[in-house]
């Protein structure tokens, strides 16, 4: 069988289609109960079992947050999907169920929420990398200044030397609303990268993550 050189760039283009990671990302937060921070753990850890035994195909990372109004909240996202991915998680039914069993008894579900990554205005990957630090700054914008506010962030992109991740919310809050990522080794390394957000920001909320790696999950690649 013959290809043509422009036969196999389609093929090309096809499977990477297929396997580049998409631009969309989940990020909720849990409120544990007080006085029930080791409970909780504990049961949200069995509950990444489950979802270890069903085979889920999705990363799920895990934060608390450490400094900010909402310490001791704990963050969990999943990024890089499809909104097919999303439309298809493992298993929905039996996953709520294990939740219930696992973690609601210790914890209050406050907010979910989807984002689009924007990669014009990031440097990086649309998944955050596992550095012990991150910070997440939530930014809620005045109507109407979307456009201006993504195209500032835009002309900065080439300025960035860091990961810096960008997101603007799809649904799940007050719009409209961005997320700024940026994972860092240290506090050190995020006290030295400083920079001013643009023109437009009503209110913006930052807080500093710790990565809790025994509350994360990735699926076993297969062999």
């Amino acid at each position: 069988m013959k290809f043509t050189i422009a036969g196999v760039f389609l093929i090309a283009m096809q499977v990477f289609a297929q396997t580049a990671p998409g631009p969309y990302a989940r990020i909720a937060l849990l409120r544990p109960h007080d006085g029930d921070t080791v409970d909780f753990e504990a049961g949200y850890i069995r509950h990444l079992e489950w979802h270890r035994q069903n085979k889920d195909t999705f990363t799920w990372l895990g934060w608390t947050i450490w400094a900010g109004d909402r310490q001791r909240w704990f963050v969990y996202a999943t990024f890089g999907h499809t909104a097919a991915e999303l439309d298809h998680p493992v298993n929905p039914a039996d996953d709520e169920r294990d939740n219930i069993s696992n973690v609601t008894p210790h914890a209050e579900f406050t907010g979910s929420a989807l984002y689009e990554f924007l990669p014009a205005c990031s440097r990086g990957t649309g998944e955050p990398q596992s550095t012990p630090r991150l910070e997440m700054t939530t930014i809620e914008l005045a109507p109407g200044s979307e456009q201006a506010f993504e195209s500032a962030l835009a002309s900065q992109q080439s300025k960035l030397q860091n990961e810096t991740l960008w997101y603007r919310m799809i649904a799940g809050g007050h719009a409209p609303r961005y997320l700024r990522l940026r994972p860092r080794a240290s506090l050190a390394a995020l006290f030295d990268d400083r920079s001013e957000l643009p023109a437009g920001v009503v209110r913006a909320m930052v807080e500093i993550l710790n990565l809790r790696p025994a509350m994360c999950y990735r699926p076993v690649a297969a062999p």
